[in-house]
């Protein structure tokens, strides 16, 4: 099993559908659920998937499926030929937990639970009773979590 961070496949058919929208206060909801070094997550990934998901063991905030995100505060641009969206920082609290990587995944109703991205986080990172946060990158067209050119 691995974990191979990439723009999952089905995203990019959203995109071609007219199925992704991020618009800050009307567009989709995406959400972000983490994985463990046995899950099996790559640009192939179609949907969410419980297998190899995370667990808290602690009394935290993350269950099953992860939290749901919130576009940042320049949700998106295009700036020289590239397209990027931005999404605010993300935190479990409270949790007791492993993960390798995550899965950023739409949960609308056109394309119910589609994988969007798969993030490795290059190693397990954990959280003993404490915050787990996922910290994305700089909203620039050289930086953006999500960068189309």
């Amino acid at each position: 099993m691995a974990i191979a961070q990439a723009i999952c496949n089905a995203f990019k058919k959203q995109l071609l559908e007219g199925d992704a929208n991020f618009t800050q206060t009307t567009g989709d909801k995406f959400k972000l659920a983490l994985y463990l070094d046995t899950a099996n997550l790559s640009a192939a990934t179609t949907s969410f998937t419980t297998t190899g998901q995370s667990t808290d063991t602690g009394s935290g905030d993350y269950a099953s499926g992860g939290k749901n995100l919130a576009v940042g505060s320049q949700q998106t641009s295009v700036a020289t030929g590239v397209a990027i969206v931005d999404f605010a920082d993300l935190s479990f609290t409270g949790v007791t937990l492993t993960a390798r990587g995550a899965l950023i995944y739409n949960t609308s109703s056109a394309v119910t639970n589609a994988a969007v991205a798969v993030l490795d986080f290059g190693g397990d990172k954990t959280a003993t009773a404490g915050t787990f946060t996922i910290q994305f990158p700089a909203f620039t067209t050289s930086a953006a979590i999500l960068r189309i050119s």
